[in-house]
Formats: C-alpha cells, structure tokens, sequence
C-alpha cells in the first residue's frame, strides 16, 4: 500500500484515528494517536515528533526525533466500535532526517542491504509459543516477594473442578474439551488473518495453558512486523475473553518454557542457497551460516535471550537446547535441521535458542549476521566441533550454551565484530542495561530461598 492509497482508505472507510506505531529498544510497541484533521500527505514525509530517551534511543539532552510512518504495513484495528488506521514506523533524526541509527527497525533494514552480496532476500518463519491464564498476580517488595497464576485448565485444579483437565507435561496437540484454549486462539488467528498475516497452524502446546501459533515464511523485515503485531492481538483478542497472555520463557517452575523458533533460508536470484547436495540435503552455504550461529551463539544470545528468564527455560528436560550443536530433527539442539521439508526451494534451518522476550528487529538482525558471518569465513560447524550429534545432546560433552543472561553480556563484549550494523555504543549501551537487570533480580531474596536456608 502506497501512502496515498493509505490516505484513499482512511477517507472510504470514514476513518478519524490514525494510530502510529514504534518499537523502543526493549520489544515493546509505544504508540500515538493522531486526529484524522492532523493526518496529511505530509505526515509521511516531516512525520511526528517524540521523545527518543523514554523509548531507550538517545539521551535526554539530545532526545528530539521523529517517527515516519510506513503506508505498506497499514492495517485496520478496531477499538470499542471505532475503526483505527495503524501503522509501523520507523524513527529519523531531526537535523538531517537520516534514519536514526539505534532504531531497531532501521537496524534491521541496513542488515538486509548489508548482505546483498550473499542474499537478496532472508526468509524467516517464526513460532510463537504463549501460555494464556485467567489470573496473574505479583508482587516485589521488601516483605513480600511472590506471583501466583490460576487457570481452569490448570492441572492443578483438577481434585477441584470435577471436570477434563490436561496433565503435567501432557498437553501437545490434544482436542477439546481437554483442550479449554481452542476458541481463544481461533479468535486470535482470525483477527490475525484479517491484518494480513499470514499464520500456518495453531495448537495446544505440552505445558498447561501453553500454545502456540506459527507463521509461513516470509520476508525478514515482515517476519520482525509480524512479530510485534502477534503479540499485540494475542492480548487484546484473549482480554476480551478474560484471559491474560504472557511470552515469557519461563513463567512456571517445571513446565515447558515458551521459545520463538525461527525457520529461515536465504534466497539469491531467485533461489534457495540453503539447498544443495551436502550433509542433511543442505548446500556448504546453509553449513557455514549454521557454523556462524553457533560460533557466535553466545553472544548472539545476548539479543535473541535477552531476559534472565531465558535462561531459566534452557535447561535439560524441556525439549529445550542447553548446547551449541545442530542435529537431523532433534528438538534438543540449538539448529535443528527439519526431516520432514522435501522441497528444494523450502530447505532450511530451525534456530532453537531464541525466545520472544527479544526486540525481534535486533534479534533477527544479529541472528542473521551471525550466520552470514559464517559464510563470508566459510566456518565449517563440523570441524568446529558443533555436530551434527543426534540421541540426547544432553547426555554428551559438549560446547555449552551461556546458562545466564550475565554470561551471554561477557560474551557479547568480548564478541561483537560480527554485528556490523549495531552501532557500538548501542551494543555497550545494552550490555550496561542487561547486567542491571540481572542484578536487579540477583538482589530479591528467591521464595525457595527461604525453602532452603530460614531454619539453618
């Protein structure tokens, strides 16, 4: 959609609120609303002032930017009756309207272009996996640490309700009536399908009130879109049903974490790269990109696990990769490469590691140049000692992944050359920002805590 069939359509479908999407540095969409009488041609040239410091983007003293938005990711919402034009945007500097360098969205679009040479385009196709509760509550402070999640589907309800439940760790592709989530997550695909996007399958996941959406493949940058307005309709669609939707990877103690897989390959002319006659059907291309994942994971894991709760999820036992190794359809791998994908032109890579706590425009970026990086060094992953290895990697020596997000910081100080796009001082700027977090939650005393040591 062009800017002026954006404008064409706010005035057929009577449109009087034209909502302007950004995402700050963190993952999360800001937005502002402008009148219909305010919204112009122009709007997609001069664009709209904000404050960049409360979005994580520059300092307070220089903080002036504005947000241009793009007419090709229009879509219509609808709030209370009244219909809404959003749109995504992207942020420029106020001197010279160049693109600001420390926008994510932006970020990803210079990695794109920065790889032409080995790629005109980057397919991904990620997998969104939530739990959906009818309560949360939670609380931090001084004397009182505590969260506390109810569901009717909950296994824990079921000596209460009389009624199906799903046990422990039972929960993948089962139906209703065990299945409680079905109609929630038809509504949220529906409402997904309507914007455009276009998802493959829904499901009911293994753990309790845990499922899961995914998407075909798509562009890169639609990939990262996509991702922020996932998220969005998945909580407001479940809040009109009274449900609570959390991405976090690991929001209960010893049940299935939530990851954001993401299938990808990359295309140039016209054809798939990642297919070829090598190992698993895959060309040395697909071989060296996987080398470059994992050379660089942990420190690529500084953004595609940017939480301390990303690493309570990668732990032995969950399906969940804890090594640095690739494998044929091992689910415990870092890169799983699908047995099931026949055709040539779909042959692809499935990074296992990242979760949807990350800013999906950094995420992918890095998770891209780490892979290119591989290619322009030709990093062979057999040789480098990271596989393939099939059976329970659990069970063997391995390179380990980082076990704390603390970890995966130092390793990104230590390695960053290959994000050629992150300006450095926003690579120092995250890292400084991630260890306080981690110490944030090093200084809250645990609950298990005091299970372990009150009457020592």
């Amino acid at each position: 959609m062009t800017s002026s069939q954006v404008l064409k359509l706010i005035e057929q479908e009577g449109i009087n609120f034209i909502d302007l999407k950004v995402v700050d540095l963190w993952g999360r969409w800001r937005h502002v609303t402008l009148a219909r009488t305010n919204f112009s041609e122009k709007t997609f040239v001069e664009g709209v002032g904000f404050d960049a410091s409360n979005l994580g983007y520059a300092e307070v003293f220089s903080s002036d930017m504005v947000i241009i938005p793009d007419p090709e990711t229009a879509f219509i919402e609808e709030y209370d009756g009244e219909k809404v034009l959003s749109m995504i945007c992207d942020v420029y500097e106020v001197e010279n309207m160049a693109p600001c360098s420390h926008d994510p969205r932006t970020i990803l679009k210079k990695t794109l272009e920065s790889i032409k040479d080995i790629a005109d385009e980057v397919y991904l196709g990620p997998e969104y996996e939530f739990h959906i509760f009818e309560d949360v509550r939670y609380d931090v402070k001084s004397n009182r640490v505590m969260f506390e999640i109810d569901s009717s589907e909950g296994f824990w309800k079921s000596s209460e309700t009389g009624e199906y439940f799903i046990g422990r760790k039972k929960g993948y592709h089962r139906i209703p009536p065990f299945d409680r989530l079905m109609e929630v997550r038809n509504a949220i695909v529906k409402k997904l399908l309507e914007y455009g996007v276009p998802v493959k399958y829904h499901h009911h996941e293994v753990g309790t009130c845990q499922v899961e959406i995914e998407l075909t493949l798509v562009d890169a940058l639609k990939a990262a879109d996509y991702t922020m307005l996932v998220k969005h309709v998945a909580r407001m669609v479940a809040k009109q049903y009274g449900y609570l939707v959390t991405f976090m990877p690991k929001p209960m103690f010893d049940e299935a974490g939530n990851g954001m897989h993401v299938h990808q390959f990359l295309k140039k002319n016209g054809k798939n790269i990642f297919n070829g006659d090598k190992l698993y059907n895959l060309s040395d291309e697909a071989l060296w990109y996987i080398g470059g994942m994992l050379k660089n994971a942990p420190a690529l894991m500084a953004f595609t696990n940017p939480s301390t709760n990303s690493y309570r999820r990668l732990v032995p036992g969950f399906e969940a990769p804890t090594n640095a190794v690739f494998a044929l359809a091992n689910r415990t791998s870092a890169i799983r490469i699908p047995a099931y994908v026949k055709d040539p032109e779909k042959r692809r890579i499935e990074f296992r590691t990242i979760d949807a706590t990350c800013n999906p425009y950094l995420g992918f970026a890095a998770m891209i140049l780490a892979g290119v990086d591989g290619i322009r060094k030709k990093i062979d992953p057999t040789s480098e000692g990271f596989g393939p290895f099939e059976g329970d990697v659990y069970e063997k020596e391995l390179k380990p992944l980082p076990k704390s997000l603390e970890e995966s910081c130092i390793a990104l100080k230590n390695n960053h050359e290959f994000l050629t796009t992150f300006p450095k001082d926003l690579i120092e700027h995250w890292i400084k920002a991630k260890l306080f977090e981690e110490r944030q939650v090093n200084s809250v005393p645990h609950p298990k805590e005091y299970d372990l040591y009150f009457d020592v």
